[in-house]
């Protein structure tokens, strides 16, 4: 089932016979930058409103997503280009004022961490590459959260 974000997908849910009173997992990977900010937050109100006890939420956010534009915009879309995808990044991404992705959701009920991509890679006895492939992805924290 397709469902636009900016329709009504809790009713779409509900009406295709998801279950609120049941735990949850959800993920909004690789999508926060692409909503505007008031989508962000509706975005985790809904899920706060259909998430019972015991839910789960991923995502990933870069906490300065202007800063990241401004350092980055124009090689990503330079790369792309070389690829034949003629689309500027910036205009993509929504780089208005934003809530804390972990605030937002511990302000709501939920028990919320982030950790940066350098750390996931310690985490897991990994070095974090210093490839300039590699660079674009430090400033991305992941966050993963539980409702209580």
């Amino acid at each position: 089932m397709g469902v636009d974000l900016r329709d009504d997908w809790p009713a779409a849910l509900r009406d295709s016979g998801f279950d609120p009173t049941r735990p949850t997992a959800w993920s909004a990977e690789g999508l926060l930058a692409y909503l505007p900010p008031d989508a962000q937050d509706r975005l985790f109100d809904n899920i706060t409103a259909l998430s019972a006890s015991g839910s789960r939420v991923g995502t990933g956010y870069v906490p300065d997503i202007r800063d990241r534009i401004e350092k980055r915009g124009r090689e990503v879309s330079e790369r792309w280009r070389r690829l034949g995808l003629n689309l500027n990044w910036a205009d993509l991404i929504y780089a208005g004022q934003r809530n804390d992705v972990v605030a937002y959701l511990t302000e709501r009920g939920w028990q919320a961490t982030a950790r940066s991509t350098p750390e996931l890679y310690a985490d897991n006895g990994f070095e974090f590459p210093d490839s300039p492939s590699m660079v674009a992805f430090g400033d991305i924290r992941y966050v993963s959260a539980a409702l209580l």
